[in-house]
């Protein structure tokens, strides 16, 4: 027998039951100190924080056509008002390139497919105090587009084709890295 390999039957070979029985007994009944736990107090005063303390993860979709990128105008937050690309919460079971699409599809009603899954965004929703209340991984996705012309779905309020070199120069509220993720997919 190898040094370290100790087996059960090995040490019953040397020991007699009992023995053994009542030396790990006692071991394994000695009593166990835990600390003092007392009860949290609430503070009043402090915000609820948010249930998602983990990134929630999302996908958007970055189709391009003939120099343009599809964008939608953002219905809620984060980032209402502001131009992005379609997408959204990924569902469980659901990959990322089915969600991409079925987002595309429902905000737009555009039809593609995927190429190919390319870069990844953080996007972080703040109350008015700073605090984070949420944080989005953005999965992008570049689509190749098939059929359908952008008509604004439920969670938009606008859908339309933009060229790509004139985004920095438009008056557009755009979400965060919107440029330098169109200029990744067009490059593609």
């Amino acid at each position: 027998m190898k040094t370290g390999s100790l087996t059960l039957a090995h040490i019953m070979e040397h020991d007699t039951l009992t023995n053994f029985q009542e030396r790990w007994t006692k071991k394994l009944t000695t009593p166990l100190l835990l600390p003092e736990v007392r009860p949290m107090e609430k503070s009043l005063s402090q915000p609820e924080k948010s249930p998602f303390n983990h990134p929630i993860p999302a996908t958007i979709a970055a189709v391009i056509r003939d120099g343009n990128v599809l964008l939608v105008r953002r219905r809620n937050p984060p980032d209402a008002n502001h131009w992005g690309f379609p997408g959204g919460k990924i569902d469980f079971g659901e990959t990322i390139e089915s969600a991409a699409l079925r987002e595309l599809h429902e905000e737009t009603g555009v039809q593609a497919n995927v190429v190919k899954t390319f870069t990844a965004v953080d996007v972080f929703d703040h109350d008015d105090s700073g605090e984070t209340k949420q944080h989005f991984v953005l999965i992008a996705v570049l689509c190749q587009w098939i059929s359908g012309e952008p008509v604004a779905g439920d969670d938009a309020l606008d859908a339309r084709w933009f060229p790509i070199e004139s985004l920095e120069r438009q008056d557009l509220a755009l979400s965060l890295d919107v440029v330098e993720v169109a200029k990744m997919a067009a490059a593609l």
